[in-house]
């Protein structure tokens, strides 16, 4: 799923970390700066709709490949006689290792340009995809997946970064909108496949089914994906890149931002891997095919992250946050219900504010870093699947010791820690004023 990705502003010059020549780096533009004659693309110029539906197919490879094995769960576990904690290792491992290697891979994108590591990253990743089916055990399963979450890390940053210099500021929100949109897709049209596929073949036919559909989405997405026309090469340099993460996390803002992205992906990573558990058992006890369609929720989560533009817009960025917090806090409570509808209608309110607040998120990142936006953005990518990993052990742990209330209650606290770090943002706003008045 993605939520990615990130899935999230951004000119010329101002993407490399360092220049290749010992002279400073050129001043970012202002983002309210958009003369006729700048080159970027823009909603309704040339270019601009086959670049976003590029970016959208990697998103749905992205997702639908992240969490392909989180709807077969409670199959996993059968076949191989493993408890739901157990078993959401297979998404905690994948959602890690991409963690873990986003900021690796942000860096070699700003060497040898973001397409050139998107496309490596979706061709290795297929490529473990269509190995996933064949793994003997749990433990190479977990494996497989981990390799193939790593591969995959080569896409969220660069991709944010590729928009924040192809795209006019103006349209960032959007065309980053459209990205998570993609994550969106893939997470559900992932899940309810494999769901279904499942039911009459089983979770190996099932995961086979999506890596097949990811080979279609990433050769598509390369032969669509235009060549970058403001992409300036970076350094390698071990110390620059130290230096330039150093810079990123003692931004006050940034660090509000990341903590915000890893916990929404908190409660979104465990409600989602444990959702499958809930709904086999009593007193639902659906088929494994019904509750991969549950997934298909995921179709409001396009709408959310794809308004998330109009909703910064009349909120402002931390009112658009209450928002998105205040919403996923509702759709936790009222999936409480042993109620069918109202639990379906809580995972709505889950989705809505989760991808809402993902995509605010994300593109804030974008707007704040003016220096080395693809480690910034690479940053938050990690800090939001860290957030998953410990989303699907934690929910599953709770999931296992208190059942579904002790699933929601994690979920709750996270959205509490959204709250109060807006909250402190908002403060912190306050005080910058005054401070320089004086």
């Amino acid at each position: 799923m993605s939520p990615a990705s990130t899935g999230a502003s951004t000119t010329v010059g101002a993407v490399a970390t360092v220049p290749a020549a010992p002279a400073p780096a050129p001043a970012a533009p202002s983002s309210r700066s958009c003369s006729p004659s700048d080159s970027r693309m823009a909603p309704g110029g040339p270019g601009y709709r086959r670049m976003s539906f590029a970016l959208f197919l990697a998103g749905v490879a992205t997702f639908a490949l992240l969490y392909s094995t989180q709807a077969l769960l409670p199959l996993i576990s059968g076949e191989f006689g493993v408890a739901a904690s157990d078993a959401s290792w297979t998404v905690a491992a994948a959602t890690g290792g991409l963690a873990l290697f986003v900021l690796p891979m942000s860096a070699l994108s700003e060497r040898y340009g973001r397409r050139t590591v998107m496309t490596g990253s979706l061709a290795v990743a297929v490529g473990l995809g269509l190995l996933v089916p064949f793994a003997p055990s749990l433990d190479a399963l977990v494996v497989l997946r981990g390799l193939q979450g790593a591969a995959l890390a080569g896409l969220p940053a660069s991709a944010t970064a590729y928009l924040a210099e192809e795209v006019r500021p103006r349209a960032l929100v959007t065309a980053i909108g459209l990205f998570v949109a993609g994550n969106s897709v893939g997470g559900m049209s992932g899940r309810v496949i494999t769901g279904w596929v499942a039911q009459e073949w089983g979770w190996r036919v099932a995961v086979a089914v999506i890596g097949v559909v990811a080979v279609v989405c990433a050769v598509a997405f390369r032969l669509l994906l235009s060549a970058p026309r403001h992409f300036t090469p970076g350094s390698l340099r071990p110390r620059v890149l130290a230096r330039t993460v150093r810079d990123h996390l003692a931004d006050p803002l940034l660090r509000r931002l990341y903590a915000i992205g890893a916990l929404f992906m908190t409660v979104f990573g465990g409600v989602y891997t444990v959702i499958g558990y809930r709904l086999t058992e009593a007193p639902f006890s659906l088929p494994q095919g019904i509750v991969g369609s549950i997934f298909l929720v995921y179709l409001v989560g396009t709408v959310s992250a794809s308004t998330a533009g109009r909703l910064v817009g009349r909120l402002g960025r931390r009112g658009a946050l209450y928002l998105a917090g205040g919403t996923t806090a509702t759709g936790l409570l009222v999936s409480l219900a042993d109620s069918l509808p109202l639990v379906l209608l809580g995972l709505v309110l889950i989705t809505a504010g989760f991808f809402a607040g993902h995509a605010v998120a994300s593109s804030a990142v974008g707007k704040t870093a003016t220096t080395g936006r693809a480690q910034a953005s690479a940053l938050y990518q990690s800090a939001y699947y860290i957030g998953s990993s410990a989303g699907s052990t934690v929910g599953a742990t709770a999931f296992h010791a208190g059942g579904w209330a002790g699933t929601v209650g994690v979920g709750v606290l996270a959205v509490a820690g959204v709250v109060t770090i807006t909250v402190l943002g908002s403060r912190a706003a306050r005080r910058q004023p005054l401070a320089a008045a004086h």
